[in-house]
């Protein structure tokens, strides 16, 4: 964790209520921090329906490759969440690490190991001790329930300034559930289902099957849609888990879910909002929409290309309005795009039209918001009806120092 809170943080971190069926607990390793909890237990009363999405990256840690396989059970009893070490690159000693605390945790609470999801958060490369996990295990299940939604996010924070929650109600089959969400991340965020870990609560009666398109859906334009750095972590993972007994629906595509889908969507955008605010050394917040390509998918590698661009988020950084970067960006993207019909927009200021600088346009007009926290960025490339938003940060000095010193 920082030593200073990001400024673009939320102005009051929020402590959620409780999610029927799902009780919390934290603990204090002493492996890697100075005096601040580290691991984290979400213990269901009952085994709950369980949907989860991970990083796509070919060296992905031994808990993701282990979550993989638990998901297809489709029920979780249990999940064990440590930071300070991702577990990842370590070879057989990894997976091994992994699968003893799971095995023990499921004895601890009388399960099928297939039940219980494990996820690690933190410096790649570093074998785990598995005993410093399990040694707290009597302890933590002995204490679930006694931790709230703000200590559980608290507990899986890395270089993260601030603690990530966010929350909502839906109305379904005329009853009111809720949506409770934790995550973390702060740098290494590029997710392609970043380092992020997302945990998703609901009291909805749902079963794995409905779960699962709801969370892909949920994620796509969400956690999938922002990036600090460009760089996608071994450890990504979302799991979304529903504690509620029966069945208020069998499809995903019932119209009843309606309501579901967008809290759904607003908890993930929430979360995913927070941590690009908390990206590390961020001191503005950016919103870069792409339209006129050749369809989404497209609109959303032009986005990605501008909000990757060091060039660009250092001009953002240094509050220049320096769009021929953006342009560069654009002609980068390996995409469509017609240069002569291309539009720049910058805190709603024509920059570039038609290809060519707007005749109109005055750089102090768009300087004032340059300056600003938020930063909004507008293109079309003038190729078709794709469309696509995605956010970032700007990339400081603070930055560098972070990862510089991320290990020492």
């Amino acid at each position: 964790m920082s030593g200073s809170v990001s400024p673009l943080a939320p102005a009051a971190i929020a402590d959620l209520p409780p999610i029927a069926g799902v009780r919390l607990a934290v603990a204090d390793t002493g492996e890697t921090y100075a005096a601040r909890t580290d691991l984290m237990l979400a213990l269901f009363d009952a085994p709950a329906s369980v949907a989860g999405v991970f990083t796509t990256s070919q060296t992905a840690s031994a808990p993701v490759e282990l979550c993989r396989e638990h998901l297809k059970g489709g029920m979780a009893r249990a999940i064990i969440v440590n930071a300070g070490n991702a577990n990842a690159f370590t070879g057989k000693r990894g997976e091994s690490a992994t699968a003893e605390v799971v095995r023990m945790l499921a004895e601890h609470i009388g399960c099928d190991e297939r039940q219980v999801f494990a996820a690690s958060t933190g410096v790649i490369g570093q074998p785990l001790d598995a005993a410093a996990i399990t040694r707290h295990l009597t302890d933590l299940t002995a204490r679930a329930g006694d931790a709230g939604f703000l200590d559980a996010a608290r507990a899986i924070m890395t270089t993260d300034t601030f603690p990530k929650l966010a929350a909502a109600t839906a109305r379904l089959n005329g009853e009111v559930v809720r949506i409770n969400g934790i995550a973390k991340g702060s740098g290494m965020i590029a997710p392609d289902m970043a380092t992020m870990l997302g945990f998703l609560f609901t009291d909805a009666a749902l079963p794995p099957e409905v779960l699962q398109p709801l969370l892909e859906e949920a994620v796509a334009d969400t956690f999938n849609c922002i990036t600090v750095d460009g760089d996608t972590s071994t450890s990504d993972t979302v799991l979304l888990c529903a504690t509620g007994r029966g069945t208020a629906a069998t499809d995903a595509a019932d119209p009843a879910l309606a309501d579901f889908r967008a809290a759904l969507h607003d908890v993930c955008l929430n979360l995913a909002h927070q941590i690009v605010r908390d990206g590390e050394g961020a001191r503005k917040f950016v919103t870069i929409t792409v339209s006129g390509a050749a369809h989404d998918a497209a609109a959303k590698r032009i986005a990605m290309s501008i909000a990757n661009s060091p060039l660009v988020k250092t001009a953002i950084a240094g509050e220049d309005a320096n769009w021929g970067r953006i342009v560069m960006a654009v002609g980068k993207a390996g995409e469509q795009a017609d240069r002569d019909r291309l539009c720049i927009d910058i805190g709603g200021v024509r920059v570039a039209t038609n290809g060519e600088a707007d005749p109109d346009y005055r750089e102090e007009r768009v300087q004032p918001h340059m300056r600003g926290r938020e930063i909004d960025i507008a293109v079309d490339v003038g190729v078709g009806t794709g469309r696509a938003t995605v956010y970032t940060c700007d990339l400081t000095c603070r930055y560098i120092e972070i990862n510089a010193d991320y290990r020492s």
